[in-house]
């Protein structure tokens, strides 16, 4: 399934920052799973590792074809989390590849965070998601 990615098959960002990843899945492994809701940044540890999401925080955006997403691996450390480096832009598609779960909650409104607990992705009410981005 990994394997070596050419420039053409990377996010804009990787190519201009000239990264060279080996992504987990490559293009033949995607699925139309959550098209058409743009663009979102994902840490390497679903990417990279194959790590199922664990974090999911959606902000306010006013720029076309943001959805606002951001996700980072179930398990990733502090240290891997605040590394630009294994940050790249996705199509939201393919972070649903990675993890269906994720589809489910992908039309929450800006200010929602959901985790991963044993039992699947969670959204956390109102103000314990506001609790959860002071702490950050």
């Amino acid at each position: 399934m990994g394997r070596r990615v050419r420039a053409g098959d990377r996010s804009i960002l990787d190519v201009l920052l000239g990264m060279d990843k080996q992504f987990k899945l490559g293009p033949d492994d995607l699925r139309p799973l959550a098209t058409g809701r743009g663009g979102c940044v994902a840490t390497d540890g679903i990417v990279v590792d194959g790590r199922l999401v664990g974090v999911m925080i959606r902000e306010a955006t006013n720029r076309p074809n943001d959805s606002g997403w951001m996700f980072e691996g179930a398990g990733e450390s502090p240290e891997e989390v605040t590394d630009r480096s294994r940050w790249g832009v996705y199509d939201v598609n393919t972070i649903a590849n990675y993890d269906p779960a994720i589809i489910e909650h992908l039309d929450a409104p800006p200010g929602t965070v959901c985790l991963r607990d044993p039992s699947g992705i969670i959204r956390l009410p109102e103000g314990a998601a506001r609790a959860f981005l002071s702490r950050e």
